[in-house]
């Protein structure tokens, strides 16, 4: 904790107690396994440098429900989290720019120009990875070397708490120039990645005297906390359905899910049974088996929406069902579509598994380019405006009028926004309604045809919209990890000149050719010979696996690679005249495998530790080239398919029992001579 000499370190509570012992007291309860003081910036500076685990800074003028510290402590979206105020932004304290829910800008008032967005609240969490950084900004703070949010006084005091658990340490200071606010400048100065976090329901004031210690108080004690807690799992924006027909009813099974102790992990896996049974009556047929599969999948939405919402009343998050989350949400729709499909020809009404597998695909390649648009934004939002090239055009506007409709919340044109681009929440609306009313061939073809026009929709204003910003995201990441290569595309010459993202879009062209002959021919097994030349297009895009990803609509790069290796595996499929059920199920491990890489890169994680034995779509291509000439392509996509899926569950267990228990016997071991762990 970090205790500045101003008024408002010695202030008094209505119970009788210093402010800062009782914030102290909601530091532990906060889950902070020590609390401390320091005395000044540098001592600060000491105690971070051996600390091991995060550290949950504060001031002592802070006034606030003891939930907000817990929240700050447990918050999931980041390593490093600060408190941010919608107060107006004053003299004296630190004004702070927030975009995506990102601390962009921090500093005095009218170094940001008029554009702040709140104040920071005087208390931070700082990630294990950030602390050496933390320990220079509190040295550099204590120089006056780093920008502050107002002149330093002649008093100034700054205390930490290193913790053993998820929350480690606190800092108390108040007034203004105070040496929290001088902390949190000098550390986003550094270019620290930080994390906002709204108070919303909740209430926290910083008081600098004994009136404003009474109101921010009465307002505390106002507010019932449980209630705030359960009204607070709702996300603060989400889609139309999911708004007005979930979370108006959803927070009570919330409640109920607290009560009997279940897990979020376990309502996510109440969820996927749900959606299997759904499927299972969509593929049943008949009008009760479909309007019992509509409510199911209805049901089971809503628990996928009660597994999130209960993970932040409870405060139960961890990076497994973070993941977990992400991988059931895209088994339950493809399980869905495969119900559907079946459904479709079990009654006759076409090709089922024609319809699922073109859904699937669609969905995959809109959610690979939804998410790194996604990682393209967040990386605008922390440079400069001047190195997203804002030179204004027709990509500024639209950036602005994109802002100006998100803040107009509840409107028509906030609505129309986020409904027209067919999320989750009014895809299975749109599914459990078209079923029950009609068959699961007009549910088919509705997801397919709204999700196309989504696609279309979303995929032109985000070409405008990341011409103007021009950030090179792929150059921030592992850009052959995320391309998903293998070895043979890292031993193919580089064509630099034609750029990677025109070289991926070739290799899908000869791919669909293939396939539109394959469907539109009386004898698709005829057309084995031009699988190879249908590879030997699909292998362009590997020449540009080793150019720099740097161009503008780089970003789109992993999303047609998908889409390239779907449309091969689905032609050679088709050529091989192989089951429709047996194409799905392999591109739906191909789906697994990419989503893997995905929710890995949401989550900031590493590589799968065996994403090298999956071959690289390269090389899967090849030897389902090297199947199909040879007459077997139903046996390559089932083995291959097989293998893949073994591969993954091997990778997963690897992941996250395996090695964390490994970690955690290491970090117990018994010290041997010179303090290191005998082997």
């Amino acid at each position: 904790m970090l205790a500045a000499g101003t008024s408002a370190a010695g202030l008094t509570t209505a119970t009788g107690e210093q402010l800062a012992d009782r914030l102290a007291a909601q530091l532990r309860q906060a889950g902070a396994a020590q609390v401390r003081f320091a005395a000044t910036l540098d001592e600060l500076s000491d105690l971070v440098t051996t600390a091991t685990a995060p550290v949950l800074i504060t001031g002592t003028d802070l006034v606030a429900h003891t939930a907000v510290l817990r929240h700050l402590a447990t918050n999931p979206v980041g390593p490093t989290v600060a408190l941010v105020l919608g107060d107006p932004p004053v003299p004296g304290r630190t004004a702070v720019r927030e975009e995506r829910g990102q601390v962009v800008d921090a500093g005095a008032l009218d170094a940001l120009d008029g554009a702040a967005t709140g104040v920071f609240g005087g208390a931070l969490r700082v990630g294990v990875d950030d602390l050496p950084t933390l320990a220079a900004a509190a040295r550099a703070a204590a120089s006056g070397l780093l920008p502050v949010a107002a002149p330093i006084g002649p008093t100034g005091d700054v205390a930490p708490l290193p913790a053993t658990g998820g929350a480690g340490g606190s800092v108390a200071a108040g007034g203004p120039g105070s040496a929290v606010d001088r902390l949190f400048a000098g550390l986003t100065a550094l270019g620290t990645l930080v994390f906002a976090q709204r108070v919303r329901l909740l209430v926290a004031h910083r008081v600098e005297d004994p009136a404003g210690l009474t109101a921010a108080e009465a307002a505390v004690t106002a507010v019932d906390e449980d209630r705030a807690e359960l009204r607070l799992s709702v996300k603060e924006k989400d889609d139309f359905f999911s708004t007005y027909f979930v979370s108006t009813w959803s927070p009570y099974l919330v409640r109920l899910s607290a009560r009997l102790r279940l897990t979020p992990t376990g309502v996510t896996v109440i969820s996927v049974l749900f959606a299997l049974g759904a499927a299972v009556l969509f593929g049943v047929g008949g009008r009760p088996a479909l309007v019992g599969g509509a409510v199911l999948l209805y049901l089971g939405f809503v628990l996928d929406c009660v597994d999130g919402q209960l993970a932040r009343y409870t405060r139960h998050f961890s990076a497994w069902g973070g993941w977990l989350d992400t991988m059931a949400d895209r088994a339950k729709e493809y399980l869905v579509y495969a119900g559907l499909g079946f459904g479709v020809s079990h009654a006759g009404l076409g090709n089922g598994w024609a319809l699922a597998i073109a859904a699937m695909t669609l969905q995959t390649v809109r959610h690979m380019t939804d998410t790194w648009y996604g990682v393209l934004h967040d990386e605008a939002a922390r440079r400069p405006r001047t190195a997203t090239n804002a030179s204004g055009g027709i990509g500024d506007r639209l950036n602005a009028a994109s802002t100006r409709v998100q803040a107009d919340t509840g409107s028509v044109s906030y609505w129309l926004k986020r409904t027209v681009v067919f999320p989750i929440g009014e895809r299975w609306a749109l599914i459990a309604l078209t079923v029950a009313l009609f068959n699961p061939l007009v549910s088919l073809i509705a997801v397919l045809v709204w999700g196309v026009l989504a696609f279309a929709y979303t995929g032109a204003l985000r070409t405008l919209r990341a011409r103007w910003m021009w950030v090179p995201v792929l150059d921030t990441v592992d850009a052959t990890l995320h391309r998903d290569d293998g070895p043979l595309a890292r031993w193919l010459p580089v064509v630099r000149p034609m750029g990677p993202l025109t070289l991926a879009v070739i290799a899908a062209l000869g791919p669909a050719a293939l396939l539109v002959a394959a469907l539109l021919s009386d004898a698709p097994d005829g057309l084995r010979w031009a699988v190879p030349v249908a590879l030997l297009v699909l292998l362009i895009g590997g020449l540009g696996a080793g150019a720099a990803h740097n161009g503008p609509l780089d970003w789109l790069v992993p999303a047609a690679l998908r889409g390239a290796e779907y449309l091969f595996a689905i032609a050679v499929g088709v050529v091989g005249a192989a089951p429709g059920w047996l194409i799905f199920g392999y591109v739906l491990v191909l789906t697994v495998h990419h989503y893997d890489l995905t929710a890995r890169l949401e989550k900031r994680q590493a590589a799968p530790p065996l994403h090298a034995a999956t071959l690289g779509w390269e090389g899967r291509s090849v030897l389902l080239a090297l199947a199909a000439i040879a007459g077997i392509a139903g046996i390559g996509l089932a083995t291959l398919g097989a293998y893949l899926l073994v591969v993954f569950v091997v990778s997963v267990v690897l992941a996250w029992f395996v090695r964390p228990a490994r970690s955690a016997r290491a970090s117990v071991a018994p010290a041997g001579a010179g303090g290191v762990a005998p082997r």
